[in-house]
């Protein structure tokens, strides 16, 4: 689709329309990016359930590094479209450069902090014996790949600010099918374990990086990177900060949370540990088309904003939501009718038949909140599309530290409940802030112009 016929689509097309072009190569990507961490988690599985458990114990702090340079890609999508969308081409080109090179800076100084410091990191969380070993080594490596990482990220906003989302998915699913591939080869051929499983990771993040790179350059439509003479923009600067600062905060604290989380589920054993992460990772692939439609209803909203139609923001936001209850609805229904096939499926190894049965009771509880979990990513969508991203930052961290920890804490040390608490905790606090998510939409607060403002 030509440039202006991808403009025109989005802000005067069909809106059932507009939602699904866009959405799918989202949805696409993100099954493809969900079955690889199944295919990585099986492999590594393979190797013993505390190498698998030291895998997902780290992903948390990975992801806390990493909330920068998703925050900077969520300010740039906002701002980026709803330019777009004003017809300030020019203004965007300058916009995204300033993006690029503030996300190299930090990725490079994340990657190399976060190297040296991943064993204190990990005996902070409370690892200990083979988890900690196991952890520190995934970790270190994992750090290594920041710069890739955070490059994409830049690369998906770019592309999809302009409502090409079908680029970033053709690259991650080469990039998925190498990381597949390396898998086996380094953690079992070249005999490396743990470390073997980052190794080829990393590496399938870098060609991805170098593929987008080349796309940039070569076929973006709207958005050109303007290096030459480059200097920082003081005023576009604060615009990215403005806007960039809350979704950073709402990530990392996050991302925080899920770490401190991970430390009250270790405590409860490895076990609860293990099932935790596997039946996170299958309710993902539920996910994958709520996230899809989030992701692209940034984008719809961002552009539909910067022309001045609010009337279609409301659209988009109404069709997006029903078409998420829907599909929440079916997944609860499918993931109770078929709970432990599934487990037994993704539990390749059956030296810890207490894994399938804690993994069990959770996709139970878990699975009651599917719709609400969507419901979560649409109102993610408007508030960062709209660039209002300090509401989105609360529904984050609002989720995890004011309802889903202190619960987790009640039931722990108030009730004998065990690991059931936990898995009530994650599925009521789904309920709680989708409330609050609610309660701001009805306000219109975030119908407030936050970009053109600026002059």
């Amino acid at each position: 689709m030509e440039r202006k016929d991808r403009k025109e689509l989005i802000l005067n097309g069909d809106m059932y329309k507009v939602i699904i072009t866009l959405s799918i190569p989202i949805m696409i990507n993100n099954f493809i990016q969900t079955l690889y961490n199944l295919a990585d988690a099986m492999w590594v599985s393979k190797l013993g359930s505390v190498q698998f458990a030291a895998t997902s114990f780290v992903w948390p702090v990975i992801f806390l590094f990493i909330s920068l340079g998703i925050g900077i890609s969520v300010a740039g999508t906002s701002i980026l479209s709803q330019l777009i969308g004003a017809s300030e081409h020019k203004k965007a080109n300058e916009y995204a450069t300033q993006l690029m090179v503030i996300s190299m800076i930090f990725s490079v100084f994340f990657a190399i902090i976060g190297y040296f410091l991943s064993p204190f990191i990990v005996s902070w969380m409370g690892g200990t014996g083979d988890l900690a070993k196991y952890s520190n080594i995934y970790l270190k490596i994992s750090f290594l790949g920041f710069p890739f990482v955070f490059l994409f990220f830049n690369f998906n906003s770019i592309m999809n600010s302009q409502g090409n989302t079908l680029a970033p998915t053709i690259l991650s699913g080469i990039s998925a099918i190498i990381n597949v591939i390396l898998d086996p080869i380094f953690i079992f051929t070249f005999d490396m374990g743990v470390a073997g499983a980052a190794i080829a990771t990393v590496i399938s993040q870098a060609i991805l990086v170098f593929a987008g790179i080349f796309i940039l350059k070569n076929h973006s439509p709207m958005i050109k990177l303007q290096f030459k003479g480059f200097k920082f923009n003081k005023n576009m600067l604060q615009k990215i900060l403005e806007i960039g600062f809350p979704a950073t905060i709402g990530q990392s604290g996050a991302a925080l949370g899920f770490t401190v989380l991970n430390s009250f589920i270790a405590s409860y054993g490895t076990s609860t540990l293990a099932a935790f992460a596997m039946v996170n990772r299958v309710t993902s692939l539920i996910m994958q088309p709520p996230m899809g439609i989030g992701a692209a209803l940034t984008s719809i909203v961002g552009q539909n904003i910067g022309a001045g139609q609010y009337d279609r923001v409301m659209e988009a936001f109404k069709k997006s939501a029903k078409i998420v209850l829907i599909i929440g609805i079916v997944g609860t229904g499918l993931l109770l009718w078929q709970d432990e096939g599934i487990i037994n499926f993704f539990i390749r190894n059956k030296d810890d038949m207490e894994v399938i049965k804690q993994g069990t009771s959770y996709l139970r509880y878990i699975s009651l909140s599917m719709p609400l979990m969507g419901m979560f990513s649409i109102f993610q969508g408007l508030f960062q599309g709209s660039g209002h991203t300090k509401y989105s930052m609360a529904m984050a961290i609002g989720r995890l530290w004011f309802i889903r920890i202190p619960m987790i804490l009640i039931f722990k040390h108030f009730t004998d409940y065990g690991p059931t608490g936990i898995w009530f905790s994650m599925s009521f606090s789904n309920f709680l802030i989708c409330v609050y998510g609610y309660l701001v939409y009805k306000s219109n607060k975030w119908q407030k112009e936050v970009v053109r403002a600026e002059g």
